[in-house]
């Protein structure tokens, strides 16, 4: 008994040291958030001056990330909703929606009244009911100078029948924050984690919160057992038996005046739903056998038609004291809940190639773990240097990591066509973090995201797909060359940003910025 109301006492205090902590954060940053809102107001009023819903065919979305990307639940669509693009001296933050019509191979801007305000780094959820609706909660808006931060706690649906945004107002739910998770569970938002950054301090979650789709109610679950620490930017996915699952994650911590440490988490948990207990749930740490990801931050989430969840690209980082570097990666990795395994995708090639290596090849049994990389005589991943020459000149190293030629780690035969001479060069994103990742008819689809070379941060605007059936190769849609996109450089002179604030209020498409070196891309 005593060793238990020790650990009960124990909680208790972690508990409070949370609150203190999220107390403090809460009051330094409300003059701040204060502050933003005025400019937030702004743009809302230049948004209520649209009163028609307008579609217009325009060309693919302009480079962004931390936006959401989304299948419609009834149409061959995709929904692109926010986002972000940085440009070396500010970032511009979206509210625009996009809808890519996946038969036509087009894109339409879709202008309707009364959007949520302008954000990054939130969440999307499709839902079927009323012929498809689209929640959205949080996010987060930034100031001119890329200093002060506004997150996000609204919550609003967008109604894919009637196109109309409208916003829930209701009380008792999660508080402001950025790069959490949210699924639908049943009739149910289920949401998890995230962060919430002021200019000193900042404050990472691992609360869980449900919202009721029949009666727009929230409710602050309290799952028994030991669940994940604090973090923002995980794995947050529905398992064929009704659990969710959370995996990795970032989060950071001071370890001294004005230096703070990221942790890239590789934990896994499973949250299930007690039996027989409405509304009770319990954690459950979990340790997946197979060829578990590489631990990163950034990567991207999408679930496949048969229910596994499946990881692409992300980042590495190698963290200093006063640096941060990252190693971007555009691997895949499928978790199958049902066995508990990770598998490493792999896959097979473009078809001709495949046909001319099976005459030589001893066909694998159906089911193998053909998607797990590794293995005896297993080569290593090949490395590819390319160097982009920008307009002004720089030069832009990008490294790809591609998979070893041949089937079941074996190098092809003299007989078999290489990539190139099958079908040309190999075609895949490059290496990346924060793309956005959706699946619609078992095509998974990967829009934009970023990478870092050097000082610089090249954000994406292509788009590709891979027919999650057949594993055979991705598919450009839309293509781009980082060496076209502008970059400026840093400045710190006043007349500058007394500028870019002018420019900020002059022009209904001017949006905030952002300070570069910021690890929004790492937490959301």
């Amino acid at each position: 008994m005593g060793k238990k109301g020790k650990k009960e006492k124990k909680g208790r205090g972690a508990e409070k040291t949370a609150a203190k902590m999220e107390k403090k954060v809460s009051k330094r940053s409300r003059k701040e958030e204060e502050d933003l809102e005025a400019l937030i107001a702004h743009f809302q009023t230049l948004d209520a001056t649209k009163t028609q819903i307008v579609e217009t065919p325009c060309p693919p979305p302009s480079p962004r990330l931390h936006a959401s990307l989304s299948a419609h639940p009834e149409k061959d669509e995709l929904i692109l909703f926010g986002g972000e693009y940085f440009n070396g001296q500010k970032t511009f933050m979206y509210n625009e929606l996009y809808i890519y019509n996946i038969r036509k191979d087009s894109w339409t801007k879709v202008e309707i009244p009364n959007p949520p305000p302008r954000r990054c780094a939130h969440q999307a959820v499709v839902v079927p009911q009323g012929g498809g609706q689209l929640w959205i909660f949080g996010g987060e808006f930034a100031s001119p100078d890329g200093e002060q931060f506004y997150h996000y706690k609204d919550l609003w649906v967008l109604h894919l029948a009637t196109k109309t945004w409208e916003q829930v107002r209701s009380t008792g739910g999660p508080s402001g924050r950025s790069g959490h998770r949210m699924v639908a569970w049943k009739r149910q938002l289920i949401l998890f984690g995230g962060f919430h950054e002021s200019t000193r301090d900042y404050i990472y979650y691992n609360d869980v919160y449900a919202f009721n789709l029949d009666t727009f109610a929230w409710s602050r679950l309290s799952p028994s057992g030991a669940g994940p620490a604090p973090r923002s930017g995980c794995q947050m996915s529905i398992t064929p038996q009704g659990s969710i699952v959370i995996y990795g994650g970032y989060s950071k911590q001071r370890v001294k005046k004005d230096v703070d440490r990221g942790t890239q988490h590789s934990d896994m948990f499973l949250l299930r739903p007690e039996d027989g207990r409405e509304g009770r749930w319990a954690w459950t740490r979990i340790n997946p056998a197979g060829a578990k990801p590489t631990p990163r931050s950034g990567f991207s989430v999408a679930v496949t038609p048969n229910h596994q969840t499946l990881l692409f690209g992300g980042v590495c980082d190698e963290e200093e004291e006063e640096s941060l570097e990252g190693d971007f990666l555009n691997d895949l990795h499928f978790y199958d809940a049902a066995r508990n395994r990770w598998f490493a995708g792999q896959l097979k090639g473009p078809k001709s190639e495949k046909k001319k290596r099976r005459r030589g090849q001893k066909a694998e049994p159906e089911g193998a773990d053909k998607r797990e990389l590794g293995g005896a005589g297993a080569q290593e991943p090949l490395e590819v240097v390319r160097e982009v020459v920008t307009e002004d000149g720089t030069v832009v190293t990008i490294k790809q990591m591609l998979a070893a030629p041949g089937s079941a780690g074996q190098p092809p035969s003299d007989e078999e066509d290489s990539p190139d001479e099958a079908g040309g060069a190999v075609v895949e994103p490059s290496p990346r973090s924060n793309a956005m990742l959706t699946v619609k008819h078992g095509q998974l689809y990967l829009y934009g995201g970023m990478f870092e070379a050097g000082d610089r941060q090249v954000t994406l605007s292509d788009l590709y797909r891979l027919d999650l059936h057949k594993m055979q190769e991705w598919t450009a849609l839309v293509e781009m060359d980082p060496g076209t996109q502008e970059w400026l450089e840093e400045t710190d002179s006043e007349e500058d940003s007394d500028e870019d604030e002018s420019a900020e209020g002059g022009d209904e498409d001017e949006d905030s910025g952002r300070e570069a070196g910021d690890v929004l891309s790492r937490q959301a």
